[in-house]
């Protein structure tokens, strides 16, 4: 049975309509390594931000009918690139510090990858994974932007390549807010004035009042970048922003426009349907959808969890927006999806109390220095992949769940849109029986269909925090990830921070030029990084192709 579903009344929010605080062009990217900009908030590791974990109690482990427990034999394709990214040596070289988590996250242009880290950018050539100039800083990208604020290492970053216009999409929150309770917050936007991302980028800052902006997530869409946020007001306001941005102008450096929602999170209607956040729909391929289909955005509830969710499911809201001079905007709640059941409600309780205390490392005895399994965030992780099919729209997204007692698998769902229907295609848990926890993951479609999911792997005897991934053919049997397990690569160190922190997110991202090759991004640990006490954990990007595309 589907949970109770707020009243239409109630899900159909009302428009903000803003401009932007402040817009500019910034010089080459390039020269920007080396700027002048704040460094203080990278001493030490980073804090946790607004976003305390609570051990929930639960009903136990319910079962996972979804699960995948068998491992096929691996055919899926191996890696074509593979190449080392940031790491915490970067961080500590510019900051003197370092951070934690990383929050991985990078996308694929025609000729060059872009990875964002916490608190650095790297530009590589894809064809040889070298660096394309030294790692920047993230607050360097806004240097001498009218928003000073921009300029703090405060993290969180995403970016895009947005194929549709040929342009880099790099961003950040800003965090002094935090600190100064008269400040506003921001979120700084950056668009590349051409395809090349080592070149100038038109600047922007868009307000959200005195709402922290948490964890904001970022999709391409035809005439509009969207975003959304886990927002966290001066009192105890609590909610998801969902906001618009004028993508025509901004692609120009023009003065561009905003519209914003917030969803409630203290009405407990609305809180099931929005939970800890929702994801934007982000476009891949050529084919758009159109013009006036809906943005989706999706979010996950789960009835063993405290939000009040009555059963298991897949919630998608429509949000829409017009950017003509009578501007027009709407987002309201389109579909409730009952899914099998999963579970979030992980058994992560360490000696200080902390709900992150999941995962075990190999040789790790102490309990606060297991690992986040990211299980306790009632929301879909990065990204909500879509693509137009010509006959039906395809979206893709994946969260982590129990998938047996104390093991973390991948939920992975598939969406289908068909003449503005929603409809659940497929789902399933990847779980091998081999008492490895996979989690962290990130899935996209190929041209074709086909499917490839990325994840962490770790255990507490011989699997050293590591990355992963595994495929299915378009054709193959619902549910089933059919190509067997491939490596990016094998750890070989283990994480002993206190804080628990595995990143927020990792990043599967197509290949713009073949629309084939498929790009991920992800953390791991080596046995050097480990030791050392500037080092730590380190990124890989590697690429493959699944077979037939």
């Amino acid at each position: 049975m589907a949970a109770k579903a707020a009243p239409a009344d109630e899900t159909a929010q009302t428009p903000h309509w803003t401009s932007d605080a402040a817009h500019d062009v910034s010089p080459r990217i390039s020269t920007l390594a080396h700027a002048d900009v704040p460094k203080t908030r990278a001493e030490g590791e980073q804090e946790e931000r607004a976003e305390e974990v609570e051990d929930v109690p639960g009903n136990g482990f319910s079962g996972d009918p979804a699960v995948q427990a068998d491992a096929p034999p691996a055919t899926i394709g191996a890696t074509r690139a593979n190449f080392e990214g940031l790491s915490n040596q970067d961080n500590f070289n510019f900051y003197g510090g370092r951070v934690n988590p990383p929050d991985t996250i990078g996308d694929v242009g025609r000729s060059q990858y872009v990875e964002m880290t916490n608190l650095m950018i790297g530009i590589f050539s894809k064809s040889t994974g070298q660096r394309l100039t030294d790692p920047i800083p993230i607050g360097a990208v806004w240097d001498g932007f009218p928003i000073d604020d921009c300029t703090d290492p405060s993290g969180d970053p995403v970016v895009m390549y947005d194929q549709l216009a040929n342009r880099w999409i790099l961003t950040q929150f800003t965090t002094r807010g935090l600190d100064d309770p008269t400040l506003p917050f921001y979120n700084c936007v950056a668009v590349s004035t051409t395809s090349d991302a080592t070149g100038s980028y038109y600047r922007y800052a868009f307000t959200t009042g005195f709402n922290f902006p948490d964890y904001p997530k970022y999709g391409v869409w035809r005439d509009t970048y969207t975003l959304t946020t886990r927002e966290f007001g001066p009192t105890v306001e609590y909610g998801i922003g969902v906001y618009g941005l004028e993508k025509n102008k901004m692609v120009n450096g023009d003065p561009a426009r905003a519209v914003s929602y917030f969803i409630d999170g203290n009405n407990p209607a609305l809180l099931p349907l929005v939970g800890d956040g929702l994801l934007p729909a982000d476009i891949d391929g050529t084919k758009k959808p159109a013009n006036d289909a809906a943005i989706p955005l999706v979010g996950t509830q789960d009835d063993d969890w405290e939000y009040g969710a009555t059963s298991d499911a897949v919630n998608i809201w429509n949000f829409k927006v017009k950017w003509n001079k009578k501007a027009a905007s709407s987002l309201n709640l389109a579909a409730q999806l009952p899914v099998q059941e999963f579970d979030t409600n992980f058994p992560c309780q360490g000696p200080d109390n902390d709900s992150r205390d999941c995962l075990p490392q190999p040789g790790i005895t102490d309990r606060n220095q297991f690992l986040d399994s990211l299980a306790s965030r009632q929301r879909p992780t990065w990204r909500l992949a879509y693509r137009n099919f010509g006959g039906f729209e395809s979206l893709v997204t994946n969260q982590t769940v129990e998938s047996s007692p104390g093991v973390a698998g991948a939920r992975w769902y598939e969406i289908r849109r068909t003449n503005g229907v929603y409809s659940l295609r497929q789902q399933g848990t990847f779980a091998p029986d081999d008492g490895i926890n996979r989690w962290m993951g990130s899935i996209a479609q190929d041209k074709l269909g086909n499917m490839a999911l990325g994840y962490s792997v770790v255990n507490g005897t011989n699997v050293f925090p590591g990355i992963r991934y595994t495929g299915r053919a378009a054709g193959d049997t619902l549910g089933d990830m059919t190509l067997g397990e491939g490596t990016v690569i094998n750890g070989s160190g283990v994480q002993t921070t206190l804080n628990s922190r595995w990143g927020d997110y990792t990043s599967m991202n197509v290949d713009p030029v073949d629309d084939c090759t498929m790009w991920y991004a992800n953390e791991y640990y080596t046995a050097a990084g480990q030791a050392s006490s500037t080092a730590g954990w380190q990124t890989r990007i590697a690429s493959f192709r699944l077979p037939g595309c």
